[in-house]
C-alpha cells in the first residue's frame, strides 16, 4: 500500500498541513455555548425536579446503616 502523501513534495505537504491547521483554528474559534450553561436553572421551581432530588437523596442515604446518624443527618453531602 502506497502513501498518497509520498507523491507530494515537502512544500506541498507543508502547505496541506498549514491549510488543515488553519481550518481547525477557524473551527475552534467559533463560540459554542456550554451545555452546562444551557441546563443551569432550567429546572428552577419545578416540583417534579424537586421530587427527583429528594428521591436521589433518600436513595443515597439508604446505603448507610440506621445507626450511622452522622452521615444521614449531614446535609453537606446533599446535592
Amino acid at each position: 500500500m502506497t502513501n498518497p502523501s509520498s507523491d507530494l513534495s515537502i512544500e506541498e505537504r507543508v502547505a496541506a498541513l498549514e491549510a488543515a491547521v488553519a481550518k481547525l483554528q477557524q473551527q475552534s474559534s467559533t463560540p459554542v455555548e456550554n451545555w452546562v450553561d444551557q441546563l443551569s436553572g432550567s429546572f428552577k421551581d419545578d416540583p417534579e425536579f424537586d421530587k427527583v432530588l429528594r428521591y436521589g437523596r433518600e436513595f443515597r442515604r439508604s446505603d448507610y446503616p440506621d445507626d450511622d446518624q452522622t452521615m444521614r443527618n449531614d446535609s453537606s453531602h446533599d446535592c
